[in-house]
């Protein structure tokens, strides 16, 4: 019988250090594990809140939900809230949950290989060295910009940039814009960027299902009351939840919620746009929920500025004085900024090699499937904080990644007490598991062949969501444990 091993001998790397990397760290603390270094490769703790700066950068969840289950905040401005509260508020966690001495800034790790004796050497980009027994990847999924594949776009003579990399330098006062793409972010930046442009081009390529925000202010005596009497938050907390459980039947294919979802999207586009040619060009094709669903308040409004035209024409060229839609039609502009999203479950960001020199790389490319979210056969130790299929719809972002990286902590102690120098999931579990996901896929709307969308790949896999509701993900996980590894 192996000897149990102590949780301070094991020796965690967990990989950036943003809402994921926050809610691993709190929880190897509260499981009594303190031997672990978070590698952040930029100057602060707040992953993509500290690394994208656009204007207009908010928060599509309601702020109260948008937070830890173990750390409310009482001092929110508004039901929705913009990047540099959310960036405050995820550092002040990093400092409250004891995990400042356990950070290490500026570090880029470029390459993860595991060795046959168990352990990982993580490397820099700088040729540091660092050895762990266990790697627990937290990178997150939104930090990579995606750019359209367009002939000309290094040729063209003005300023351009990706939305997600905002370039603070450039002028835009006064100055012919053009913003490519009109999802997620072009909808919190075109607000803004019409307010100082001299003229906006805004190219869709297709229309996407909005809602509107509804955004309120939180006056000084409501954020008293928020710090008097925690129970008002918990309260706020699961109304918000259970107004997000009926997103799961709005994407079900065959609700009538989602039936009633598109009325009331539809409804708003009525309201917000009088012109009927305009508002043809903004209403969507696909159904609700192929595509991420959007919420804002001033989307529609900007689009009905004299100085804002909305082009409901995909990018086909960019020439040295401007754009080309896809009719053929050339728009002269000074600056573009594209809107076009991320390279989502982008596993080559580091160089992760594996038992028998495996490429994780190569390995997601081919087949981005993990069990329950979080491991991958062939990759001992080694664990995501949020990996394929690891987010669920229907709750916050932070409620998924709790519950993922309390099952990776929990095995960690099942592992230790079994005296197991590694473990790896089990190939016919991880291989049932998927097959069991892919008979799900088909009954959603991100997940139907009929969808079109980030959420599925050119092999038409769905590997971004879990096929289902929270509670469903969180028994799967409970249920899960020691017993789905190979021990070694």
């Amino acid at each position: 019988m192996p000897e149990a091993l102590d949780h301070a001998s094991l020796r965690i790397a967990v990989i950036g250090a943003g809402p994921a990397g926050l809610a691993t760290g709190h929880e190897l603390l509260a499981r009594g594990f303190t031997n672990f270094t978070i590698y952040e490769a930029t100057d602060a703790v707040g992953g993509t809140w500290h690394i994208h700066t656009y204007p207009g950068l908010a928060c599509d969840v309601w702020a109260h939900s948008y937070t830890f289950s173990y750390r409310p905040n009482p001092d929110w401005s508004a039901s929705f809230v913009e990047q540099p509260e959310i960036e405050a508020y995820l550092q002040q966690c990093a400092r409250e949950f004891g995990l400042e001495p356990h950070i290490r800034l500026n570090t880029r790790i470029a390459r993860a290989s595991y060795a046959v004796d168990g352990t990982w050497t993580l490397e820099s980009d700088r040729g540091e060295s660092f050895e762990h027994d266990i790697v627990i990847n937290a990178m997150g999924n939104q930090h990579t910009p995606l750019y359209p594949e367009a002939p000309g776009m290094a040729d063209f003579a003005g300023d351009s940039f990706h939305g997600t990399r905002w370039d603070h330098s450039v002028e835009l006062e006064g100055k012919r814009i053009a913003i490519v793409g009109s999802a997620a972010s072009a909808v919190q930046i075109v607000p803004e960027v019409a307010k100082i442009a001299g003229h906006l081009t805004v190219l869709q390529r297709s229309a996407n299902w909005i809602m509107p925000r509804g955004r309120k202010p939180y006056s000084p005596t409501r954020r008293d009351w928020f710090r008097r009497f925690p129970a008002l938050i918990r309260a706020t907390q699961r109304f918000q939840r259970f107004l997000m459980g009926f997103v799961q039947p709005a994407v079900t294919l065959g609700n009538k919620r989602m039936d009633d979802f598109e009325k009331r999207a539809k409804r708003f586009i009525d309201k917000s746009i009088p012109d009927p040619e305009l508002r043809q060009a903004l209403t969507p094709t696909s159904r609700f929920g192929c595509k991420r669903g959007l919420v804002s308040d001033d989307f529609y409004p900007a689009l009905m500025r004299d100085n804002v035209e909305l082009v409901a024409e995909g990018l086909e060229a960019v020439r040295p004085e401007g754009v080309t839609t896809a009719s053929g039609r050339e728009i002269d502009v000074d600056v573009i900024i594209y809107c076009t999203g991320y390279r989502i479950l982008d596993f080559d960001r580091i160089e992760v090699v594996g038992e028998e020199g495996r490429s994780l790389a190569d390995t997601m490319g081919a087949a981005p499937m993990a069990h329950k979210g979080i491991a991958a056969p062939g990759f001992p130790n080694y664990f995501f904080a949020v990996g394929p299929n690891g987010l669920v719809l229907n709750v916050s972002y932070f409620i998924t990644v709790e519950k993922n990286v309390e099952s990776i902590v929990r095995i960690l102690s099942e592992k230790q007490a079994a005296g197991a120098r590694a473990i790896s999931v089990k190939p016919d579990l991880h291989r049932a598991y998927n097959e069991w996901m892919d008979s799900q896929f088909p009954l959603f709307s991100w997940g139907n062949e009929s969808c079109h969308s980030y959420y599925r790949n050119a092999a038409g896999r769905a590997p971004f969501l879990f096929p289902g509701g929270f509670d469903d993900y969180a028994k799967l996980h409970d249920e899960g444990g020691l017993h789905e590894y190979e021990i070694r």
